[in-house]
């Protein structure tokens, strides 16, 4: 009987990684760790048909799931979203492209004695993140706060940089080319054929979607549009991983609620791709190769951990976010996977770098393997000393978010209206046209002023779409003078749109504003002269702010109890 039927060994990867994840999930491990250590066990095994140049046979399998990984990174690129965070991704982005590879490098072509070619190739690779393996970790732990925000911005980006940093190393390493200007030629052209490829495939989705499919099938043109990206980027020699993050940005940017809806689709599935995939990612590392170079696999790992620290550290602190984020965001980039993986079977696969593959893959899956069975716990363990774990549940404030923050407020009260108008269109999906909302509010203002005193003004309007109540946040550290009853300048001013349909919690966000700012001079103050929308969003969803923010599974039970 022949037992390597790709077929069957699919179903063999997929069986082991699902039971080695949840076997390793019930000692409160991330099951990405389960599925790596599975796959390491199934090679050593040596079963028909999953010896190592047999694994070759399940890259169509692998592609798409990198495609999926990818494309999900992009799609959390909504440029609305990233509002007030781009000063702190700008500074990680310069970081991780500049810090992270120099000191990877100097430490394995200085100390470690590796090859220049084979240095320079591993410390851009070390750039990649784990979008998959973060996201996971992040979901599992329902973690939420800024920290996780910045993680969930910065995977995508950061794994673009670790993209164009291989194109512009493996050009130059080239044969044939020669000099800076053929490498940068190369990578525009990388960059701009990936951009192509990737926005034309999510116009058409888009075109697709508005006009001829409908809502059931959503996420199956989804899958169909990652294999159309990725292939194409195949056929036209470009990267497909940048293909398909262009791809999931674009749409996401276009068409916000469609991606929103195949994410939705794709999700259930979601298990089961990462679980074969990393299960075959454990598959490919071969520890005969790895014991003769165990002290350069350390080195690697340590040189990175180090790069990783610093540079998020170093970031962090020009940006000045708070502290908990800054000391805590290098250790949870430790995750090092899909992308990472992708570019060392480029390396294995390409034959121009065939003299240096055999040490660039070993070190580098080796080293992904030891961040991929560390490095989630390291990511848990940061979420955990941020305070953000468990804190992924309804609060009253979560329209709130750092994007709905803005800072240094001016103007008169009816271009204050206007500019947090806009600020929450820009942001938020309505159903009510802006022109319609700005006059409501400022007729109710007319009616009666909404400046509570204490330097807080509350105006908003009733409207009537729509589920949930949304909201800008507006500060001014000098204050404003706005006529408030008691005479003092106001600091804060808080713009909703309340559904008809939902006015108790109008009324309750109203009452929790007006009450804890009364109470609480060290929490009024500590708002009214926030260094930033990220320390705003901090104030807000701290511990500390429960009586004005609190889980509202717990105001239910605490109404419930009596």
């Amino acid at each position: 009987m022949d037992f390597s039927d790709p077929h069957l060994n699919l179903a063999t990867i997929l069986i082991a990684g699902i039971l080695g994840g949840e076997l390793v999930a019930r000692f409160k491990l991330p099951k990405v760790t389960g599925w790596i250590g599975t796959g390491i066990i199934v090679r050593a095994l040596a079963l028909p048909g999953l010896e190592g140049p047999t694994l070759l046979r399940f890259a169509p399998f692998t592609d798409f799931v990198l495609g999926f990984i990818a494309f999900t990174v992009g799609a959390t690129l909504h440029f609305h979203s990233l509002r007030n965070a781009e000063r702190r991704l700008s500074f990680l982005l310069i970081g991780e492209a500049l810090i992270t590879p120099t000191i990877v490098f100097l430490a394995m072509y200085f100390v470690g004695g590796v090859d220049l070619r084979a240095s320079m190739l591993l410390a851009v690779i070390a750039i990649a993140g784990a979008p998959g393996t973060t996201v996971i970790v992040v979901r599992e732990v329902r973690a939420r706060g800024l920290l996780s925000g910045t993680l969930i911005a910065a995977i995508g980006l950061i794994d673009m940089v670790a993209v164009g940093g291989f194109v512009l190393v493996s050009s130059l390493l080239r044969e044939g080319i020669d000099g800076w200007d053929s490498a940068l030629m190369t990578l525009g052209v990388e960059f701009g054929g990936s951009l192509a490829i990737g926005l034309g495939c999510a116009l058409l989705a888009v075109g697709l979607t508005r006009r001829v499919i409908g809502p059931a099938f959503v996420g199956p043109t989804m899958v169909a549009l990652i294999l159309g990206a990725w292939g194409l980027a195949e056929v036209c020699d470009v990267s497909g991983i940048l293909a398909c993050t262009f791809a999931g940005l674009a749409l996401s940017n276009l068409q916000h609620d469609t991606t929103r809806a195949a994410e939705a689709y794709l999700q259930p599935f979601g298990g089961v791709l990462f679980a074969g995939f990393y299960t075959l990612v454990g598959l490919r590392l071969d520890f005969s190769l790895v014991v003769p170079m165990a002290g350069l696999v350390a080195l690697y790992f340590c040189a990175r951990l180090i790069g990783k620290s610093t540079s998020a550290f170093a970031a962090m602190s020009a940006a000045r976010v708070p502290p908990r984020v800054r000391n805590h965001l290098g250790l949870a980039l430790l995750p090092h996977g899909g992308v990472a993986a992708g570019l060392l079977f480029f390396v294995q696969a390409a034959p121009r770098l065939a003299g240096v593959a055999e040490t660039v893959v070993t070190i580098g899956l080796a080293t992904l393997a030891i961040n991929q069975l560390v490095g989630p716990s390291a990511t848990r363990f940061s979420l955990a000393r941020a305070g953000e774990i468990g804190q992924d549940r309804p609060r009253l404030l979560d329209f709130l978010e750092e994007q709905r923050i803005v800072l240094n407020m001016r103007g008169s009260k009816r271009e204050l209206i206007q500019a947090l108008a806009d600020r929450l269109y820009a942001t938020t999906p309505m159903l009510v046209p802006k022109a319609e909302f700005v006059d409501a509010v400022i007729e109710r203002e007319d009616e009666a002023s909404t400046c509570l005193g204490l330097g807080l003004m509350i105006p908003h309007a009733l409207i009537p779409a729509g589920e949930d109540v949304s909201g800008v946040l507006g500060l001014s550290t000098e204050g404003l003078d706005l006529d408030a009853g008691d005479g003092r300048s106001v600091h804060a001013v808080l713009l909703l749109a309340a559904p008809e349909s939902n006015r108790n919690r109008h009324l309750q966000i109203l009452a929790a504003f007006a009450s804890a700012l009364t109470k609480d001079e060290n929490l009024r103050e500590q708002l009214y002269h926030a260094r930033s929308a990220g320390h705003a969003y901090e104030i807000l969803h701290a511990d500390e702010a429960d009586e004005l923010n609190y889980f509202l599974d717990e105001a239910i039970e605490r109404v419930a109890r009596g």
